[in-house]
């Protein structure tokens, strides 16, 4: 696995580049779409790769771990074979899923102990263990286990916390080296910057996570609860110092909006549960901004549900009918309005990677910015 860094914007830090995996190259800046358990909800492996254009998807080792499990992964050859998708994985460590179970799971040097939602099991992941379950579900980059800290979270405590995540990174890399290979690809470990939204400690951490020198690096902590401008300063400050000739993987962001300023800051990678889940909501991402297809205004809407989309289930239904089957609870209705939020941030990121290109990218970013803000 490597990085091209191709194009970088004269007026901001915003990148293009390609990342190469053995699963196929992706354009950066890009979107995963989320796959928690082997599935993006409502979207056929087809209707990603044909019609959402995804270059890769996000997995969870917690969620795989706890069902289908291991064994029965491992039995197929890899997510790759299980889940028909021949395009590159990322899969998150679980750190994150930990980080929510804050009241039925137990923390310390050694790893984290916690309670399954499913049956009220047991388990135990240590970086060792969560890098080994990640080998296993074939991930083509597997993510170094951490602990991701609440917003908001005392100074004490998020120091103690990334010191901890830093010790665990070494051991997540001495795993990576002393263990074999599976299925017979790479397989590449991307560090994680912690630090709550303490400059210092941001500050600390991303220099900790770039003299490891791994394929790429991503920041955590982010995305859970605190103000954008906080956000976007912990966002800056990384990415200043993360190496320029790595990707840089902002984990669970998030808005259209915020999408296109953290590119502007330097971001290549991105995810977020947010088009998925708005969908099942019967919220729609536009590039004029968010419809509420729940509202009684478009129950007489007879148009395309996205004119300027060349997106094939946007140009066929309309916006009555789709608001119809999300008023029904019709199956067909989150399946629809989520291909649409998946193939417009798809899009977003396409175009975004255009205007870095061609040197249009600050002046397009300030315009969609404001217009992705609109409630229609």
């Amino acid at each position: 696995m490597h990085f091209d860094l191709l194009h970088s914007d004269s007026n901001s830090n915003a990148r293009a580049g390609l990342l190469h995996t053995d699963h196929g190259t992706i354009e950066t800046p890009i979107f995963m779409p989320v796959g928690t358990s082997g599935s993006v909800k409502g979207v056929h492996q087809k209707e990603l790769e044909e019609v959402v254009n995804a270059q890769i998807i996000l997995g969870n080792t917690y969620h795989l771990f706890l069902r289908p499990g291991i064994k029965i992964i491992e039995g197929a050859g890899g997510l790759h074979k299980f889940m028909g998708w021949n395009h590159p994985i990322l899969t998150d460590s679980g750190g994150y899923q930990v980080y929510s179970l804050s009241g039925s799971r137990k923390i310390n040097e050694e790893g984290v102990k916690f309670q399954s939602h499913i049956d009220g099991s047991y388990h135990f992941f240590s970086p060792e263990g969560a890098i080994d379950i990640q080998k296993s579900i074939g991930a083509d980059i597997i993510m170094a286990f951490d602990e991701c800290t609440p917003y908001p979270c005392d100074y004490d405590y998020a120091k103690t916390s990334m010191g901890m995540t830093h010790r665990w990174l070494k051991r997540c890399t001495d795993q990576m080296e002393n263990s074999p290979a599976k299925y017979g690809y790479s397989q590449s470990l991307f560090p994680i910057v912690q630090g709550s939204i303490y400059k210092d400690l941001r500050k600390e951490s991303a220099e900790v996570i770039s003299s490891f020198d791994a394929v790429g690096n991503a920041i955590g902590g982010l995305s859970v609860g605190e103000p954008e401008d906080e956000l976007y300063e912990m966002t800056a400050l990384v990415t200043e110092i993360l190496p320029k000739s790595k990707p840089r993987y902002l984990m669970g962001v998030g808005t259209p909006s915020n999408l296109l300023e953290c590119i502007a800051l330097g971001v290549d990678m991105f995810d977020c549960v947010m088009p998925s889940r708005n969908a099942r909501h019967g919220l729609l991402f536009t590039e004029n901004g968010t419809i509420n297809i729940k509202n009684e205004k478009w129950s007489l809407d007879y148009s395309e549900i996205d004119e300027n989309s060349p997106c094939w289930v946007d140009r066929n239904y309309t916006k009555s009918y789709l608001r119809h089957l999300i008023k029904s609870g019709e199956y067909l209705g989150i399946q629809i309005a989520t291909i649409h939020n998946l193939s417009f941030y798809l899009r977003l990121m396409g175009e975004a990677r255009e205007r870095i290109i061609d040197g249009t990218f600050t002046v397009w970013k300030n315009k969609m910015v404001k217009q992705l803000k609109t409630r229609i």
